[in-house]
């Protein structure tokens, strides 16, 4: 009945959601053909008559946690709390976003959070007041645990539980009232958040109705609470050739075997990174001095090497999807990049700056289905 987030399923993944079960989030999280929208809020609505969907007799926090083996082999265990957080003007402060985002329609998630009336997959927030951690370390009431298989995480294990104890719920939101959070993923869902929110007070004059917040897990920004994988870089409408030239002006460029199972690996410990060609591959190390005064981001390393080129720019998790679609020539080249540390995503948060587009990956995915959260 849960299935990951709705940007990261193909098409065909989703509809294998769909036929997993009659009351999977994604009939309603992911709806397809005409009429769509409309049939998913219809739909909605429907579980909510029929008990399929019951709300919490009383307010309440959802403590989620999961725990996964890491690519090092090292066990797991991160938690956050899944609740409402306060919808806030662009620049406003307060909630914050960590990078930079493409250019993606928004009309989809707006359009069913309108049919709908509710918050179906949360946003990703970091908190940075300290303390969060230890205070969600006691347990609630459990209401889901379950294992299951992540792409990026492997095998998981899911828990919910339930706050529901006033004093524990104002000591939770008191402490992350008292700094800033990050959006560390789900930049466009809290976007369309504002856009909703907007058109509520727009419709009511009122600010005090649920629009006003939008569904989020926050978790602590500390290292043994995050698990960063990188973002690689697929480069088009230029050789690999014309991208070499570009890239030897600011790398050394050194030929090396074949990226593999523990290329990753060694490019964090020795510090490179590494572009693919379709018949060769190479090591890339930054020369001496050409990025004085540029943050330590490889994102950033890359968009400054490459400013004067013209070159279409898209994005791949996996070594081996790098690999294939260099050799099947839907890509000239591809770059693997090393993931971004954690005191770097603090760093950049304080100093109120963004980091490139597609910098950070955040593993495990949280599930949607789980936690969903009303907005009549």
């Amino acid at each position: 009945m849960i299935a990951p987030p709705y940007d990261v399923l193909s098409p065909q993944q989703a509809d294998g959601f769909r036929a997993a079960h009659p009351h999977n989030i994604t009939r309603v999280d992911v709806p397809t053909g005409e009429d769509r929208y409309q049939r998913a809020g219809e739909l909605f609505r429907r579980w909510i008559a029929d008990g399929v969907l019951v709300a919490d007799p009383e307010p309440s926090l959802s403590i989620y946690r999961m725990q996964f083996t890491d690519a090092a082999g090292r066990g797991r265990s991160i938690v956050g709390v899944l609740g409402g957080l306060e919808v806030v003007d662009e620049g406003a402060g307060r909630v914050l976003p960590h990078e930079r985002t493409t250019p993606k329609a928004s009309t989809d998630r707006l359009d069913l959070t309108r049919a709908t009336g509710a918050n179906l997959s949360p946003v990703w927030g970091l908190s940075l007041a300290a303390g969060l951690t230890d205070l969600l370390a006691v347990p609630g009431e459990v209401l889901a645990d379950v294992v299951d298989d992540d792409p990026q995480a492997g095998t998981v294990r899911h828990v919910i539980e339930r706050v529901s104890d006033p004093e524990r719920i104002a000591a939770i939101t008191a402490l992350i009232g008292t700094d800033d959070v990050l959006i560390a993923d789900g930049h466009h869902r809290y976007g369309v958040a504002r856009i909703h929110r907007d058109e509520i007070r727009a419709a009511t004059g009122r600010h005090d109705t649920p629009a006003e917040d939008t569904l989020a897990f926050v978790s602590e920004l500390v290292a043994d609470q995050l698990s960063v994988a990188a973002i690689h870089r697929l480069y088009t409408g230029r050789t690999v050739d014309e991208l070499r030239s570009a890239l030897e002006r600011y790398f050394d460029l050194v030929p090396i075997e074949p990226p593999g199972a523990g290329t990753l690996a060694r490019m964090e410990a020795e510090g490179f990174l590494v572009l693919v060609g379709p018949d060769q591959t190479w090591s890339m190390t930054a020369r001496a001095g050409v990025f004085d005064g540029v943050r330590a981001l490889d994102g950033l390393w890359l968009e400054t090497a490459l400013a004067d080129l013209e070159v279409a720019v898209d994005y791949q998790h996996g070594v081996d999807e790098v690999r294939a679609a260099v050799a099947s020539g839907n890509a000239a080249a591809g770059v693997l990049i090393r993931p971004v540390s954690v005191a770097e995503i603090e760093r950049t948060a304080r100093e109120g700056l963004l980091m490139p587009p597609k910098s950070t990956f955040f593993t495990p995915k949280l599930k949607t289905g789980f936690v969903i959260r009303s907005l009549i």
